[in-house]
């Protein structure tokens, strides 16, 4: 879809702004909004649904008995999450993380909103480990000022396209739970079930396996493999840091083993004399690495000689009898088991007597190689459709934001447009008071 353009533009003198509309001027975040601090709130654990909410960054997470503030307002982080501005009406409570406002008179606090989300937070933050705004900067931060009623009718513009964007997120994201569960499944079946559906089957004992395969064995994995824990060479020894070229597995690639089945590189690397000084051991290719702290059994197949740190598990299986490829679908079966062992209120971590005591149901090593075979193959192709939906999806909220820039900075002219007729544009005035958090 394409729109139209003003007659005439001028310089805005911002260079994140550019040009703007010839009749619109250049002022400040204050100049719409007048930002005030939230405060802390004594969390009173409520399900009344007419209790007032609670807004920390990000959105809401719980109830208040009393309010702050009663109108509408454009929230903003002050700590942590600070790049999403939240958009509210009614009564409401936001904590000292949060910034709310008051839309100052002839603003349209929906515009307000939209161009909030313009501002280019990582500019102004200044700290990486928890990221913050000042009152100051978000105050003086440059904005377009279109007349009220243009700042009106983009609102309604950017309500009704933003709400058809976000309709088809929503699509791709239940499409990628279903892809997601349909995966567990197969996962699930391979280890549990296997692929002759006329085989005896038995109770294996283990509430997470059911009912599994009369022939395979049930027994602690680590009957199958060994267990080697891992170690972090001392960081305050230089020599151990400098031309490292042996890959070594550590938290900070928790991502890639998220999304990955093989691990061929890390995000760190040690050296022979960090090696050599410490306890960690630089492990044969094909071992399964499993983190046992933070996010709790994520895991990969190395593919070749690597170590790891002292948060993770590298287990080696014992050849014929037990595949790296068939533990690995073990682990993934396990993705909720693994919530049963946890504990650790900050970070979360598993025991080693609990990952001594694991248990799975073993088949014998050319089903495994079967069974391995069939559920990569069939999970492969689940992949290919989660990451078309993740790329739609990104696709989507690029656009999004795209389309929030060009109206908010007049690149696109939107005075006389209307919604068609068989669409109703989202109306913000017929929200219930307080019931209403966007973003």
């Amino acid at each position: 879809m394409s729109f139209p353009k003003y007659p005439q533009y001028k310089s805005s003198g911002v260079s994140w702004i550019g040009d703007v509309p010839l009749m619109w001027s250049i002022g400040r975040l204050k100049h719409l909004l007048r930002i005030r601090g939230g405060q802390d709130y004594k969390v009173v654990e409520s399900t009344d649904p007419t209790d007032i909410p609670v807004i920390g960054s990000g959105g809401q997470f719980t109830y208040a008995t009393t309010h702050l503030y009663d109108g509408e307002s454009v929230l903003l982080g002050r700590k942590g999450t600070i790049d999403k501005p939240l958009y509210i009406r009614g009564k409401f409570w936001t904590v000292d993380t949060m910034f709310y406002t008051e839309v100052l008179p002839k603003t349209s606090g929906r515009y307000a909103y939209y161009a909030a989300t313009t501002i280019p937070f990582s500019l102004y933050s200044t700290n990486t480990a928890l990221p913050s705004m000042s009152q100051f900067d978000l105050a003086n931060h440059a904005l377009p000022l279109p007349i009220y009623s243009e700042q009106s009718q983009i609102a309604r513009f950017l309500d009704h396209e933003t709400a058809k964007i976000d309709a088809l997120i929503s699509e791709q994201e239940r499409l990628i739970a279903l892809l997601q569960e349909k995966r567990q499944a197969v996962i699930s079946h391979a280890v549990t079930k296997g692929l002759d559906p006329s085989v005896p089957m038995k109770d294996s004992g283990v509430e997470w396996l059911g009912e599994v395969p009369e022939h395979w064995h049930v027994a602690r994995i680590k009957n199958f493999a060994k267990i080697e824990s891992g170690h972090t060479p001392d960081k305050k020894k230089e020599e151990y840091w400098v031309d490292c070229a042996i890959p070594w597995v550590s938290l900070n690639d928790s991502k890639q083993l998220k999304k990955v089945d093989y691990i061929a590189d890390t995000s760190i690397k040690v050296n022979d004399l960090g090696i050599a000084n410490s306890s960690a051991r630089l492990l044969p290719a094909k071992a399964v690495v499993f983190t046992r702290d933070a996010s709790i059994g994520l895991s990969a197949i190395t593919t070749r000689p690597m170590a790891v740190s002292q948060h993770l598990i590298a287990w080696l299986c014992v050849e014929n009898k037990l595949l790296p490829e068939f533990l690995l679908l073990v682990f993934y079966a396990m993705e909720c088991e693994f919530e049963r062992y946890t504990f650790g209120a900050t970070i979360k971590t598993i025991g080693m007597d609990d990952v001594r005591s694991l248990t799975a149901a073993i088949p014998p090593i050319e089903e495994q190689r079967q069974l391995a075979k069939w559920a990569f193959g069939k999970t492969e192709t689940l992949q290919s459709d989660l990451n078309a939906a993740e790329k739609t999806i990104l696709l989507l909220k690029e656009r999004r934001s795209a389309l929030i820039s060009a109206a908010v900075t007049g690149k696109i002219d939107v005075r006389d447009w209307q919604p068609p007729a068989n669409e109703s544009a989202f109306d913000p005035e017929v929200l219930e008071a307080g019931s209403e958090v966007t973003e």
